[in-house]
This record gives structure tokens, C-alpha cells and sequence, in this order.
């Protein structure tokens, strides 16, 4: 590749909000950019890191399920923080449509999770089935994922130095699929995504900017399932998450 060829690929990665370059070997792939018949949308796969010099390769990826499969496989058989010694089976990574307006994001997989695979499968999951279904969508139609990808022993809360090691693939997970909505389930992901130590009786109710989506934090689904009075107030939220939806598509 010419000089000439890679400025302009990095003016193009820079149209893309791409500020840097990925160095490591594993990031080193083909510098491909859209055909022009192709209606897909270039994804960037990893968040950036590194300075521009002496970098030649940047991944770019043609649609946001290629971008994730590569922050799965960057993820591994994950051990770097102490769950995979403490009973985790598998990681739940996430599910759900990679082009999703509506995005999901709970704590942490519970032990119907940690044996299926998937994120919100228990009686907590079908009641949110349930609620994604009243705002007239399929859960195929959103996506749903975790803070923490392993499932802490117990179904304790995870842990600072865990969050530490696992929230920068659900960043990367919510920078390709470019939601327009989150909702944040439980005080634990609402907490861990705003930065804020607000109890979610607080924070319930209210829309927040979040990495270019608006993040609407609500109760959890297994709070729902012992505090079924709660569930008025989600519905409440819910309509609002239809609402922000609907004037998307009108505009």
C-alpha cells in the first residue's frame, strides 16, 4: 500500500470517529473498505489504543455481527480476572440482533445463563421477553448482554476488580451495534454505565446521554418477579423507550 493509499484509508477510519490504531498482532488484518454496491456499514472492531505511528492495518469490518464475532474470539476463554476459578461453566457473550435500535444490558448471567449460554433464559428472561414484547418488538429484534460475562459465584455481585477486566467488551459491544436506546436493567448496570453510586429509585425515570444513545435505566426483571408493584413503573419506561423509538423511524 502506497503512502497516498494509507492516508486516505486513515481519513476514512477518522470519518469514523476512529481516533487511533490497534498494534497488536491479532489486529493486524486486511484494510478493507465497503464496495460501492454494498449498503452495509464499515464497523470499527476494538475500541482505539495506541498512537498512529509506525501502525499500517486497522480492522475494518463490513457489518456489526462480523465485529462482534471478533470481540468474542478477542474474548476468549476468558480468565483474566478470578470467575473462571470460582464455578463459572462457559461465558455468556450476548444475543440478539447486531443492528438492534434497542439495547439490554443486565448485570451479570445467573446459573440458567451460566448452563445455556445466553444472557436472560430463567424466569427473570421470559419476564423479559415478556416486556419487549408489549412494546411490540421480538427479542430477536433487540440485543442483550451483560456487564459481566461469567457468572459470579452465587449470583453475588460482581466485584470491582471483575467489572475492571469485563466492561470494556460490553463497550465494544454497544460502540458496534450503535443502539439508539439503552435500557440498563438493576441498579448494578445502571450504576456501572453512569459511573454514579445513585440508588436506582433515584435514577428510575429519567434519560441519560450515553456513548451516543439514550440510556434509560429501569428495575430488573427478578426485582419485577418480588416486587410485582414495581412492574407499573417499568411499564412507564417502557412506553418511553417505544416512544423514543417510534420518533426515530417517523423522522
Amino acid at each position: 500500500m502506497s503512502s497516498d493509499q494509507l492516508k486516505a484509508h486513515l481519513e476514512f477510519f477518522g470519518e469514523l470517529g476512529i481516533e487511533g490504531v490497534r498494534r497488536e498482532p491479532e489486529w493486524s488484518a486486511r484494510i478493507s473498505t465497503p464496495r460501492a454496491d454494498d449498503d452495509s456499514r464499515a464497523v470499527r472492531g476494538a475500541d482505539p489504543v495506541g498512537p498512529r505511528d509506525n501502525a499500517t492495518m486497522v480492522p475494518i469490518f463490513v457489518s456489526q455481527a462480523e465485529a462482534l464475532q471478533a470481540v468474542r474470539e478477542d474474548l476468549g476463554d476468558c480468565t483474566r480476572c478470578k470467575l473462571h476459578t470460582l464455578g463459572r461453566r462457559q461465558i455468556v457473550f450476548g444475543v440478539g440482533n447486531p443492528n438492534a435500535d434497542l439495547m439490554f444490558v443486565g448485570e451479570a448471567p445467573g446459573a440458567d445463563e451460566d448452563i445455556q449460554g445466553e444472557p436472560f433464559v430463567g424466569r427473570a428472561g421470559q419476564l423479559l421477553t415478556k416486556i419487549i414484547e408489549a412494546i411490540e418488538l421480538k427479542r430477536e429484534d433487540v440485543y442483550i448482554a451483560n456487564v459481566i460475562k461469567c457468572r459470579p459465584p452465587g449470583n453475588r455481585n460482581p466485584e470491582p476488580d471483575e467489572v475492571e477486566q469485563c466492561e470494556p467488551f460490553l463497550f465494544r459491544q454497544i460502540d458496534i451495534i450503535k443502539p439508539r436506546v439503552i435500557v440498563a436493567l438493576g441498579k448494578f448496570a445502571a450504576q456501572c454505565l453512569l459511573r454514579t453510586t445513585d440508588p436506582i429509585t433515584r435514577i428510575r425515570g429519567r434519560e441519560f446521554t450515553y456513548r451516543d444513545a439514550i440510556l434509560i435505566p429501569t428495575y430488573h426483571p427478578a426485582y419485577l418477579l418480588r416486587t410485582p408493584s414495581a412492574k407499573r413503573e417499568v411499564w412507564e419506561d417502557m412506553k418511553r423507550v417505544r416512544a423514543i423509538l417510534n420518533e426515530e423511524v417517523e423522522k
